[in-house]
């Protein structure tokens, strides 16, 4: 069940995204990473069985991110790019701020979710402010990553179009990699036993290697709705 439930995820997720591009252009990214910068920090506090392994749920919400920020190097710019970056570590610290003034009201009577909301909100500011650490250094990474191999592969060939699927999928994977390493050693170092967060560690990388590959039409139909749509 949860394996089929991730990759229908995939699909609507970073099919949303596309909607979000055509509809808005480069606004539509930056909606996009405040969706999947938030939702993600959310979704990660729950741990899941999918394809045989123990992951965190959170991780296609995540990735898709690093293609929000690669259809924005591919279509509009570096600089774009790096504005993404910044708007997802401001959306984390207004979600930290926030989650954190809404446990302190004191519920009513009547109140039924107070604790719950405790529950999910006592992990945030760690998660998040793990979520963050990451995210500055992975994005960031991946950025320079998607443009040092666009470089390459232009000079090579003479031809800035050729080779998208290489960008995408060369930066992507590196910053899959590290981003599986450090934020999951920043959110659940000294919570979760070595063995599940090696195992946390391998199976984030492992579907992060998939999403990469998925990711890879979405980017192509990306920069085909620029090109045909000269959006802004």
């Amino acid at each position: 069940m949860n394996s089929l439930l991730l990759i229908l995820t995939i699909v609507l997720y970073y099919g949303l995204l596309l909607v979000s591009f055509k509809r808005f252009g480069k606004v539509g990214l930056f909606v996009w990473i405040i969706i999947g910068t938030i939702f993600a920090n959310l979704e990660v506090n729950k741990l899941i069985y999918a394809f045989g392994v123990e992951m965190t749920l959170g991780n296609v919400l995540f990735s898709s991110t690093f293609l929000a920020t690669d259809i924005m190097s591919e279509c509009f710019s570096k600089e774009d790019s790096k504005t993404c970056v910044h708007i997802g570590v401001f959306a984390s610290i207004c979600m930290i701020v926030i989650t954190n003034i809404a446990v302190i009201f004191v519920p009513s009577s009547n109140d039924t979710i107070s604790e719950a909301l405790k529950i999910v909100v006592s992990n945030v500011p760690r998660i998040c402010i793990s979520s963050l650490l990451a995210y500055i250094i992975v994005q960031f990474f991946d950025i320079f990553m998607y443009h040092k191999i666009w470089d390459f592969t232009s000079k090579k060939n003479k031809d800035k179009r050729k080779y998208l699927w290489v960008r995408n999928n060369g930066s992507t994977i590196c910053s899959q990699l590290l981003n599986a390493i450090l934020f999951n050693i920043f959110a659940f170092g000294g919570i979760f036993e070595i063995n599940t967060l090696i195992n946390v560690i391998i199976s984030t990388f492992i579907l992060g290697l998939v999403l990469a590959i998925f990711d890879t039409p979405f980017i192509y139909l990306a920069r085909m709705i620029h090109e045909k749509t000269g959006n802004k």
